[in-house]
Parts: structure tokens; C-alpha cells; sequence
């Protein structure tokens, strides 16, 4: 072999050695590859709906012809002051009235005539307006007519007191039932009456009963009567309304009477409603002879509109009412008696095992050492009620924040039961509450 044949030969394999070192050039499926390291499972069909909700979202936008500067107030160049002020001069304002009777036409082509009740005025049979249809306005409902020829003009809802619907209670609490201890049988009676009809109505019409209306709650006080009502309306979609007994004591005869009536006109429009009325015993106190003045004749009054609305002549409706009180024996037998109120469901003392768990749950949130033994606790504290348990979590706390710890030890809990349940036994309200009842 001569040179020239060695040397090709050594150039070819220097560049057979360069060839395997360049790598290969990526093709769309090693870009793709690439692009998803690091990705998670469901990252792209995220992007890909994401991108599809925008999308339609513009379309929407094209088709209603919205734009983002369209929906604020529009320019002050835009402004017609002139024609917005004769145009408010031109429409009287209405005047409200109420329709007492609707007088049905003699055929069908006859429009029907209404007899409405201007306050203060007169009672006018009139017609409708152009803008009212005939299935808009019902007996008894409150209507707005004109100034002229005093026509029927729009349909009015009902009129209720800003203090009755301020009584709603817009946000769910966030107590569930889990957060309620120690009743665990009271809080399975007062299910069956509240969720089950709601929830499954059918069982009812199937047996052909009428699910019970009404429940009270009654025990001493710190046994979680008021909390086991945040539960209920935690776990209900149904509109709750909150009253306490004292805000339907008025100064003015027949007021509380009325903000009783708008109170169960307004939970009659709901689909489904929850009426809760705390410290009942404010107003439901048991009728006696009364003295000669008369000073506790309007709470009574009071009282007999909640009997009357309870079970009266007029249907109820899908209203289920909640009572609470720490006094039963002061209460009225009208009140007390079946279809008023169906159920009486006690909150009592909780047992070892029900302080044990409202133990845990006040713990729960606190930053305690592991070894805590709450049956322990649980039985230093006989005849205690919930919120006194609370309290003794509370007071172990505070012995932690003094001695500048983080957590909170069982020692703090041993002088937390000294400090609250031996030192304050003369506060207790639960031997009164044994004397009463």
C-alpha cells in the first residue's frame, strides 16, 4: 500500500468520526417533545378551553354590540342635559294605590275593570295602561297609577319594612354540624325536620303526612341552641331569616304586630324559607291577667300575630320555623301546642364523650402539645355546657400567652379547669336553669 492510499484512507476515517459526532437535526415530533417537559397532564386542554371561552366571549361581545367603553357613563360631549331634563318633566310620577277587586269583562273582547284604592282620596274603577298585561295584576297587590285618569300603570311589590328584610341573613355562617358537640341526637331530631322536607319531599306525599312546621329548642344556655341554627342555615339553600325576640317589642301599638305580618308575607314569597326566632321567651311569655294598665298588652299582641301566623287561617306555606329559648316553662301553651310547634327538641348537657369531642373542636384550631388527654379534662368538667368548655380552651390559652410559649401544654389546660370551672361556679347558669324547668 503506498502513502497516498494511507493518508485517504486515515482522512476518511477522521471524517466518519466527525459524522457521528455532529448530532442529527430535530424533526416536529423532537420539537413537540421538548416543548412538553415540564408540562402537566391537563396543562394544554387548560390553554386550548381557556382559549375557546376568550373566543367566545369576543363573539358574544361582536354580536351584542358591547364595548368596553360603552358600559361606563358616556362623555360629557355626549351629554343632552336639555332633553333628559323635559323628558323627566314630561313623566309624571306615579301615584301608589291598591287594588282591591278586579270586575271581569261580560266576553272575552271586554277588557276587564279594576277598583283600586287611592289612600286618603277615593276607590276608582279603572283600566289598564299600555305597558300592564292582564296576568300582571292580582287582588290585594299594590299597583302604581297615573295622576290623570288614575290607569293602572305598573305592578308594585309588596311593601315591607326595611327592618323585616334587613333580617335576612345574606352570608351562610360557616358553622357546619360538625363544629356543633355533645348533641349529636338533638342535632338528628331537628335534620329530620328542617332538611329532610326540603330535601326529600316525596317520602312525605308518598305516607300522605304533612312534614312537621315547627321546632323548638330549648336547654341551658351555652348547650349550642343558636349555633345548631348557624348549621342549619350553612347547610340549607333556603332563604333564613334571623329574628330575635326583643326587635319585635315596639314602642307604638300594633307596630310589632305589622313587622310580624311583613315578617311572614316575606317568607311566604320565598320558594323555601327558615324563620329562626331567638330568646323566644322575650315575647312568648305565657298570658296572665296583666296589670291594670296594660304595660305587657302589646307584647301579647305580638304574640298571638306569631300564633296566628303560625297555624291560622292562612296556609302557611313552605316555611318551617325554629324556636329557641332557656325558659320553656315561661312559654304559652297556644304556642307550644302541636302544628305550632310539632317538635321540642332539648339541648342538654353534653355526656363524657360529647365534652370530649367540643374539647377537641376548640383545640383544633389552637397550637397544643401532642399528648393532651382531653377524656382526662373531659372528666374534671362534669355538668359543664359547651361555652364553658370553650371558655377553659380560651383560659388555656391565655396561661400559655403569659408564660411566652408557643403551644399550648396540659397544665394550662389542669389551672385553665381550675380557673373557670371551680372559680366561676357561682356564675353558672345551669342549676338556675334546673330550678325553672
Amino acid at each position: 500500500m503506498s502513502a497516498g492510499e494511507c493518508q485517504t484512507r486515515n482522512a476518511n476515517d477522521y471524517s466518519d468520526d466527525e459524522k457521528e459526532d455532529t448530532p442529527p437535526p430535530l424533526d416536529a415530533e423532537d420539537i413537540e417533545l421538548l416543548k412538553a417537559y415540564g408540562v402537566g397532564p391537563y396543562t394544554k386542554l387548560i390553554k386550548d378551553a381557556e382559549n375557546e371561552i376568550k373566543t367566545h366571549q369576543e363573539t358574544v361581545k361582536t354580536l351584542i354590540g358591547i364595548k368596553e367603553s360603552d358600559t361606563g357613563l358616556s362623555q360629557p360631549s355626549q351629554w343632552d342635559l336639555v332633553g333628559d331634563k323635559q323628558m323627566m318633566q314630561e313623566e309624571q310620577p306615579l301615584q301608589v294605590a291598591r287594588c282591591t277587586k278586579i270586575i271581569a269583562g261580560e266576553n272575552e273582547t271586554d277588557p276587564s275593570k279594576y277598583v283600586i284604592n287611592v289612600k286618603q282620596i277615593a276607590k276608582f274603577v279603572v283600566g289598564l295602561g299600555e305597558k300592564v298585561a292582564p296576568t300582571d295584576v292580582e287582588e290585594g297587590m299594590r299597583v302604581g297609577v297615573d295622576r290623570t285618569k288614575y290607569s293602572i300603570q305598573i305592578p308594585l311589590p309588596p311593601k315591607i319594612d326595611p327592618t323585616v328584610s334587613l333580617m335576612t341573613v345574606e352570608d351562610k355562617p360557616d358553622v357546619t354540624y360538625d363544629d356543633v358537640g355533645g348533641a349529636k341526637d338533638s342535632i338528628e331530631k331537628l335534620r329530620e325536620v328542617v332538611e329532610m322536607p326540603l330535601l326529600h319531599p316525596e317520602r312525605f306525599v308518598t305516607l300522605g303526612i304533612d312534614p312537621p312546621k315547627g321546632v323548638l329548642l330549648y336547654g341551658p344556655p351555652g348547650t349550642g341552641k343558636t349555633l345548631s341554627a348557624r348549621a342549619v342555615a350553612n347547610r340549607t339553600d333556603a332563604c333564613f331569616i334571623r329574628v330575635i325576640g326583643s326587635e319585635l317589642v315596639q314602642k307604638y301599638v300594633g307596630e310589632g304586630a305589622r313587622m310580624v305580618r311583613e315578617l311572614f308575607t316575606m317568607a311566604r314569597s320565598k320558594k323555601a324559607c327558615i324563620v329562626f326566632f331567638d330568646e323566644v321567651d322575650s315575647i312568648g311569655g305565657s298570658r296572665t291577667g296583666g296589670d291594670e294598665n296594660g304595660s305587657d298588652n302589646e307584647v301579647q299582641r305580638t304574640m298571638l300575630q306569631i300564633v296566628t301566623e303560625l297555624d291560622g287561617f292562612d296556609a302557611r306555606g313552605n316555611i318551617k320555623v325554629l324556636m329557641a329559648t332557656n325558659r320553656p316553662d315561661t312559654l304559652d301553651p297556644a304556642l307550644l301546642r302541636p302544628g305550632r310547634l310539632d317538635r321540642k327538641v332539648e339541648f342538654g348537657l353534653p355526656d363524657l364523650e360529647g365534652r370530649t369531642h367540643i374539647l377537641r373542636i376548640h383545640s383544633k384550631r389552637m397550637n397544643v402539645d401532642r399528648d393532651i388527654r382531653y377524656e382526662l379534662l373531659a372528666r374534671l368538667c362534669p355538668n359543664c355546657t359547651g361555652a364553658e368548655l370553650h371558655s377553659v380552651c380560651t383560659e388555656a390559652g391565655m396561661f400559655a400567652i403569659r408564660a411566652r410559649r408557643k403551644s399550648v401544654s396540659e397544665k394550662d389546660f389542669l389551672d385553665s379547669v381550675n380557673k373557670v370551672i371551680k372559680g366561676y361556679k357561682k356564675f353558672s347558669a345551669t342549676p338556675k336553669y334546673m330550678v325553672y324547668n
